[in-house]
């Protein structure tokens, strides 16, 4: 009787993935900078560029450009291979940052941030297909808690430094520092990608079945216009409710166009993880877009310190992330747990607007909430690599994408209605807060629907 040997996965520091690995951590990190970067700086911004009415556009609309940039590199990945999406979103990315450094407005920072996130939407959906091209199955939760861990060194670093650099260089470096460090990151992953066997990550996955390209950028441009207009809607007063209905009428029926059916009503299978991964990216940023500028205001906190409370966020998502990618957890019991996590932290950073709390419980809440997003993201990008048929790797992550995009812009927006309603006070602060706490819970009520 012959006995076979069944050899070991290959691992992802393995020597056939090491360089493909470094290099797409590399690149992670810098993105993961230039968020937390961006949080910590926009508070100082909006005010020297007198467009606090835009602030929450300049989060958003980088996410509304991302929108469309995912359905393109996804089926461009797809039918392509990543490797040209790949870099030619951190091209984008690199020419959005230097738009944005040198902006003399906040209208035309708007507009670099629109092309950064163009950019950032190319690259990202690019990485999930690469992911699924050179790694094996197995491997992927690894690869993707890898990920999360790229977020650490940023998160423990990125906003002292943010900080520092506000105050005595001023705001602009801090776009056009990270564009000086792109370039050896993306030597890396070159590299990298230059040691993957030949044929492994640019096969062409033939020509698919689903809606053709052309058609599916059009709904996806029609899908950032109101986008856009939503979040411009939101953050004005008196005719910006028209631009607010105006953005939702364009914004609904083309994502009933570009995410899989189903996924409106939170449908069996890959329709509710899209839904997930939707609510709690919305829940998370939505609830972190005005976190910084409540503690400038409200409790006086420097740019430098009212950054350093989102690295606890960031570590506990990066920990959570680890933790997970290890061995296999009950998917269901964790999709369920990290939406009720989120609200729980959203909740006790909303303390925070009352004087007598200490700003502690902000770090606090800011643990609690990553500990939920952290073991939730890892979670649904494995599902939805497992759910794809070969070939739709890259067009049903352009999907999860789209709907992380459109929750989070529509709950920036919604926030963003509230202040422009109600004015930058504590109490409006705290209804924002309480606002995405209840809509995080939503995400436990589904999580039961992700078996097909």
């Amino acid at each position: 009787m012959t006995m076979t040997v069944l050899e070991p996965p290959l691992g992802i520091f393995a020597r056939r993935h090491r360089a493909v690995t470094i290099g797409m951590v590399a690149l992670i990190v810098l993105v993961a900078f230039e968020a937390l970067a961006v949080a910590t700086a926009m508070p100082v911004v909006g005010r020297e560029l007198d467009g606090l009415g835009l602030y929450a556009l300049a989060f958003s609309g980088a996410l509304a450009a991302g929108m469309t940039a995912t359905v393109l590199g996804g089926r461009w990945g797809d039918l392509r291979g990543p490797v040209v999406p790949l870099w030619t979103g951190v091209a984008a990315f690199v020419a959005g940052l230097l738009v944005a450094g040198t902006a003399p407005t906040m209208d035309v920072f708007v507009l670099g941030r629109f092309v950064q996130g163009f950019g950032g939407g190319l690259f990202q959906v690019a990485l999930y297909v690469l992911v699924s091209r050179v790694y094996p199955a197995e491997t992927h939760p690894k690869v993707f808690s890898v990920f999360a861990g790229a977020w650490v060194v940023p998160s423990m670093v990125g906003p002292a430094i943010t900080g520092v650099v506000v105050e005595q260089l001023g705001w602009r470096w801090v776009f056009l520092g990270v564009p000086l460090l792109v370039a050896p990151a993306a030597l890396l992953l070159w590299r990298g990608l230059a040691a993957v066997p030949p044929g492994e990550h640019p096969a062409p996955a033939g020509p698919g079945k689903r809606t053709p390209i052309a058609r599916r950028f059009g709904w996806a441009v029609l899908a950032a216009a109101g986008a856009a207009l939503t979040q411009y809607g939101g953050a004005a007063r008196g005719a910006g409710v028209i631009l607010l209905a105006a953005g939702l009428a364009a914004l609904v029926p083309a994502l009933v166009r570009l995410l899989p059916p189903g996924t409106l009503r939170a449908g069996r299978g890959l329709p509710t993880v899209i839904v997930l991964r939707g609510i709690a990216a919305g829940t998370v940023f939505g609830g972190e877009v005005y976190l910084p500028l409540m503690l400038t205001q409200e409790r006086g906190l420097s740019p430098a310190a009212a950054g350093m409370v989102l690295t606890g966020g960031a570590l506990a998502w990066s920990l959570a992330s680890w933790i997970v990618g290890r061995r296999p957890y009950d998917r269901v019991l964790i999709l369920r747990t990290g939406p009720l996590l989120i609200a729980a932290g959203l909740l006790m950073t909303a303390l925070t607007v009352f004087p007598d709390v200490p700003v502690a419980f902000a770090f606090a809440g800011e643990i609690v909430m990553g500990l939920g997003i952290g073991s939730v993201y890892p979670t649904l990008s494995v599902l939805v690599l497992e759910l794809s048929a070969p070939g739709e790797e890259g067009e049903n992550s352009a999907s999860m994408g789209v709907g992380e995009s459109a929750f989070t812009v529509m709950t920036v927006a919604a926030v963003g209605a509230v202040v422009a309603a109600f004015g930058a006070a504590g109490p409006v602060y705290l209804a924002c807060f309480v606002l995405t706490a209840l809509m995080a819970v939503t995400g436990t009520l589904v999580a039961g629907r992700v078996r097909a």
